[in-house]
């Protein structure tokens, strides 16, 4: 199997492998395309702001970083065969923001065999947390953290009538724990579950059962063009439902889908948005020295996750290799983000448990 995209140092996606000398080869399986295109696409961007700054700078050691992306497609077979491609033939590193919690769940088994770091996977699932998978390293906060956040949110609000639409799978059932958690906080039963297929999700069934249980709000867990598609079906039965999701569909592109269906929705975060934190304002002016004028949520979770991976590779020292890279990340201790820290340990892989909710605004953009 042979490479489909590598992200190297801009934006775009380049169909060529650069030398294998001098540089720090690091490895990435995401769906480049599929449902959750937009999102990658935006977090693609956040990591190479910071990746290509260091570049510019020399790299590290002398060496430059490159990320060698293969297209999963959002397929979890196809993320498990990109991952032990990466490892076993093109001897990357470390694997880097993968996407997906089944699609990560499968790689998990040939990170372990080859004694391969995992950093900063973008899923919130609890599996990949407890228990410490050891070759994962989280560097934001879990979906039941954020689906709990968004419950007490609504319950705050007033809201009683709370449905949940997910789809059927590991990261589905792992959003549901959380929405459930945070109803069982408010002393609230949901008026509706109901479930979705991954792969082919048909919402004919769902939208009635949703207007039947006049739920004032909906939580819909899901990725990409699936969650738009189930959130603009349930509007066009049932204009005034209020819609929460989770942080996986914090992207510019996720809004542009909804079209006139964006305004309104909460989306939850898991990193700030406002300049007080320097995370933020760095961040912004590097991408406001590529011309991007809005960084949206993904692309500064590929910017953060870009960070550590730049600082565990820098205590790596000289050449590193995977195992010095292990015990770097171990080692990472109240590591300063900009405003965060991010720690980790042998026995603790979550890094960050920040969560905040946003607004889609009238002009869409995210709004605290």
């Amino acid at each position: 199997m042979k490479p489909t995209r590598l992200l190297a140092t801009s934006v775009a996606l380049l169909l060529s492998v650069a030398s294998a000398s001098a540089q720090i080869l690091i490895g990435q399986t995401v769906g480049v395309s599929g449902a959750t295109a937009a999102t990658v696409k935006e977090s693609m961007t956040g990591a190479a702001l910071y990746i290509d700054a260091i570049n510019a700078k020399g790299g590290l050691a002398g060496e430059k970083i490159t990320i060698l992306t293969l297209d999963d497609k959002f397929d979890t077979k196809l993320a498990a065969a990109n991952a032990r491609t990466l490892i076993e033939e093109r001897k990357v590193l470390a694997l880097f923001m993968s996407r997906g919690t089944p699609h990560t769940e499968g790689i998990i088994p040939i990170l372990d065999q080859h004694g391969v770091p995992l950093i900063g996977p973008s899923t919130g699932a609890m599996t990949l947390h407890k228990p410490v998978r050891r070759h994962v390293f989280n560097v934001r906060a879990t979906y039941q953290r954020e689906a709990e956040r968004a419950v007490a949110h609504l319950a705050s609000q007033g809201i009683t009538r709370i449905g949940v639409i997910h789809v059927d799978d590991s990261f589905g059932a792992d959003g549901l724990v959380g929405t459930q958690k945070g109803l069982d906080a408010a002393k609230l039963k949901p008026v509706a579950v109901a479930k979705f297929d991954r792969t082919k999700p048909d919402f004919s069934a769902i939208v009635p059962l949703m207007v039947k249980s006049e739920a004032q709000a909906i939580v819909i867990i899901g990725s990409g063009t699936a969650v738009v598609d189930g959130i603009k079906a349930v509007k066009a039965a049932s204009g005034g439902t209020q819609f929460v999701t989770l942080s996986n569909n914090a992207s510019g592109g996720f809004i542009k889908l909804l079209g006139d269906q964006a305004r309104g929705v909460i989306v939850s975060q898991v990193l700030p948005q406002t300049f007080t934190y320097p995370l933020v304002k760095e961040a912004t002016q590097l991408a406001k020295a590529r011309d991007i004028s809005n960084l949206s949520p993904a692309m500064l979770e590929g910017f953060a996750s870009a960070k550590v991976l730049v600082e565990a590779l820098r205590r790596a020292g000289a050449k590193p290799t995977r195992e010095r890279l292990q015990a770097a990340l171990e080692g990472l201790d109240k590591y300063d983000l900009g405003g965060l820290e991010v720690s980790f340990s042998p026995t603790d892989h979550s890094g960050l448990d920040f969560a905040d909710l946003s607004i889609i605004s009238a002009d869409g953009k995210f709004r605290r």
